[in-house]
């Protein structure tokens, strides 16, 4: 009797041990886009996992091992929309003991990359699954995504308007890439009443794009168009795919110090930082990549074949062209931080034959500031001051190589 009791007491404290170490999520996050659909469960510890295909009809089945269910696992098929394009349904249950299964019934059939992030920031563990066409892996998604229309030259409807006195024309459209600076899972900076940079980026994305399709023989290409996540060096993919003629990147960073204020404009350095602050801010912006997530196993040919190039210092003088008219006509409109370009080892500015910019619209982390970049009529003057430099940059320096641009007789 006491051996059997034992046997009980034993098994119990077994029993007690696993419940113990069952695992809750402490957050689920589903964020769509053109290019892919990412779901991240973040949790406390790491989360043990596997993974499966199914067809007829197609399906991606995932076993969380040790996760017990909860509000933020239950929460995970509400986040999902009608337009998620690969994503038709989430079903989450318990399949044994100890393992609780997550189905994906799916639209089309997919690859998935399914990787752990180490904590970092303000998230703990995450198990991120990221859902791309099978016809593109996560490298040529960046390039497939794109309108094709717009790598197309400019048909009967895009021909050059009824020339204007003192305006330029050209034999076909200036194609500019607008990058709004981080989305999804990096949040970027935080402002001191809570906004989030991905969220004023965007917004002055998008006013950007509007003003600049507006103009003669111009027309923009946002990067991204929505709240999800794009690593750097798929950025510069996609602005290459489009043909794109210049790349802004739109940034509202934060500093250690709040009373920090003022726009800045910067360009790609290949012999060190201008400046202490330049060199912080690339770090820190090159780092997005870590808090956004990628799977660092997933090589990226097309950015290495990128950056190996000889035309790189001709496209930074360019670039710092660029920028200096650009940061002339914000110097209109808000206080400058520096005078001058600066330059820094920013990732998503290396494209070698793009002139591209990095553009700090102002500080997020100035109370100031924050407010005033949440502003619709303050974003209309900024974003008028920089379509004023772009245009003052390419009378300036029209792009002639008849590859490319060339005057219209």
């Amino acid at each position: 009797m006491l051996h059997a009791l034992l046997k009980i007491f034993l098994l119990c404290s077994v029993l007690a041990s696993g419940w113990a170490q069952a695992l809750q999520l402490s957050a689920s996050r589903l964020w769509p886009s053109p290019d892919y659909t990412r779901i991240t469960l973040e949790a406390a510890q790491p989360v043990a996992h596997k993974y499966f295909t199914l067809s007829n009809p197609e399906r991606l089945v995932i076993d969380l091992e040790g996760v017990e269910s909860g509000p933020a696992l239950s929460a995970l098929a509400a986040q999902l929309g009608a337009d998620d394009p690969y994503i038709a349904s989430i079903r989450v249950g318990q399949n044994r003991p100890g393992v609780m299964r997550v189905v994906l019934e799916l639209k089309t059939a997919v690859k998935p990359s399914v990787f752990q992030l180490q904590p970092l920031e303000q998230y703990g563990h995450r198990l991120v699954v990221d859902l791309y066409p099978v016809q593109a892996g996560p490298v040529q998604a960046a390039e497939s995504s794109v309108n094709p229309a717009l790598l197309l030259p400019p048909g009967p409807a895009e021909m050059p308007k009824p020339a204007k006195a003192g305006v330029p024309q050209y034999a076909r459209l200036i194609t500019v890439a607008i990058d709004a600076g981080h989305g999804g899972e990096d949040p970027g900076a935080i402002g001191a009443n809570g906004s989030h940079e991905k969220d004023i980026t965007l917004a002055l994305a998008k006013k950007l794009k509007q003003k600049i399709d507006t103009q003669e023989n111009m027309r923009a290409v946002l990067i991204r168009d929505g709240d999800y996540f794009v690593p750097l060096g798929q950025r510069v993919v996609k602005a290459r795919a489009v043909k794109a003629d210049l790349f802004m990147s739109i940034h509202a960073d934060a500093f250690i110090k709040p009373h920090a204020r003022g726009s800045s404009v910067f360009a790609l350095s290949e012999n060190g930082a201008t400046s202490v602050a330049a060199r912080w801010l690339a770090k820190k912006e090159n780092e997005a990549d870590l808090v956004g997530g990628i799977n660092i196993d997933v090589k990226d040919p097309f950015l290495k074949r990128t950056l190996i190039d000889l035309s790189q210092t001709a496209t930074i003088n360019d670039s710092l062209k660029l920028g200096h008219a650009v940061l002339k006509e914000i110097g209109g409109v808000n206080a400058l931080h520096k005078a001058q370009v600066e330059q820094a080892g920013f990732a998503v500015l290396k494209s070698p034959d793009i002139p591209s910019i990095l553009i700090e619209t102002a500080f997020i982390s100035n109370p100031e500031e924050e407010k005033r970049l949440n502003d619709p009529a303050y974003q209309d003057q900024l974003v008028d001051a920089i379509v004023s430099g772009v245009k003052t940059y390419f009378d300036k320096h029209p792009l002639t190589a008849p590859s490319r641009l060339t005057l219209n007789p």
